[in-house]
């Protein structure tokens, strides 16, 4: 006895093949009507500007935000170096912010304080 499933099953990859085609089909049209208005030449009444020097446009897309990242970078750095602070990796101590000045209080094991917190200090 034979059934229908390798059929329908063939019936369902050949529509999405063919979907799939049109689909691209589809696309290829639409970019191609889409570019054709880029080919077009200037309008009557519209100006045509000179072409643009290179070395201008180099400064213009490539200095400008080369010199943005320098000043960010100086402005960063300059308060620290004016404070004398060292900028090199690892050069740095270990900073507790927003901690005592003086150091943390540690306990010596086993001996009872009055004056620190915990979960049942008293502050």
């Amino acid at each position: 006895m034979i059934t229908s499933e390798p059929s329908s099953s063939m019936s369902v990859r050949r529509r999405s093949r063919r979907l799939t085609s049109a689909a691209a089909a589809s696309v290829v049209v639409a970019l191609t009507g889409l570019a054709a208005p880029a080919s077009a030449d200037v309008p009557e009444g519209w100006s045509n500007p000179d072409d643009v020097d290179m070395l201008y446009a180099l400064l213009l897309l490539a200095g400008v935000p080369l010199l943005l990242f320098v000043i960010i970078a100086v402005l960063t750095y300059l308060p620290a170096l004016i404070r004398g602070e060292k900028l090199a990796p690892g050069a740095a101590d270990d900073q507790w912010f927003g901690g005592p000045r003086q150091g943390a209080k540690e306990l010596e094991s086993g001996v009872q304080a009055e004056e620190t917190g915990g979960a049942r200090g008293t502050w």
